[in-house]
């Protein structure tokens, strides 16, 4: 199996351990909300578009409402989460760049069902996992930083450094340390719940924190 699919098993598992009312980290979103998301991203035209282009975002989460509303009892909502972990039909566009795509997605999904109700331990990340959510990072996080002046080096605790970006003029660079799955988790906008410490000089970190809040 690829990460992706084994992340996506993951998800599903979290998804089954909550009750379809269950907090996630995701700002209005119980689980049952976000399994709907995960199966009208890879199903939806409009979901799909949604996310990439504001004009359809709120005809996408009025789609996620409508498939959320019918997954509030149990057995509609198991239901619901066995469709998250089918994978998309091989000829739509959601399979064809399934590993780039997907295996952020899914890990980061899974720890807003898992950290939706408050702190719980880090999972333990096979190291074949952590070398494929290091590699996708900078590509998935382009996208937060991009309003960011700063510039932000990450540090894994094991010591391997990335140079994520350099400083906009008149700005420094801050350094953000942790395990490579929270700083996932940071530079993916859930940064209150994640295990990261961001140095660097005081205005410079207070840049940063006002896009990515890490408490």
């Amino acid at each position: 199996m690829t990460w992706h699919e084994i992340e996506r098993a993951q998800l599903a598992q979290a998804l089954l351990d909550v009750t379809p009312d269950a907090p996630t980290l995701c700002e209005g979103w119980q689980a049952r909300h976000l399994a709907a998301h995960v199966v009208l991203r890879e199903r939806s035209p409009v979901v799909g578009a949604g996310i990439a282009v504001p004009a359809l975002s709120a005809r996408a989460e009025a789609a996620i409402a409508r498939l959320a509303d019918q997954a509030a009892t149990e057995g509609a909502y198991r239901d619901l989460v066995a469709r998250v972990a089918d994978r998309p039909a091989r000829w739509h566009p959601a399979a064809w760049v399934a590993e780039s795509a997907n295996v952020i997605e899914f890990f980061v999904h899974t720890e807003d069902v898992r950290r939706g109700a408050g702190p719980v331990p880090a999972r333990a990340l096979d190291p074949g996992l952590v070398e494929a959510l290091w590699s996708h990072l900078p590509r998935a996080a382009a996208g937060r930083l991009r309003p960011v002046p700063v510039g932000v080096v990450l540090v894994r605790d094991d010591g391997i450094r990335h140079h994520l970006r350099a400083p906009k003029p008149d700005h420094g660079t801050v350094v953000v340390r942790g395990d490579t799955g929270e700083l996932v988790l940071y530079l993916l906008g859930r940064g209150a719940a994640a295990q990261v410490r961001v140095e660097g000089e005081a205005d410079d970190v207070a840049t940063i924190e006002a896009v990515l809040p890490s408490r």
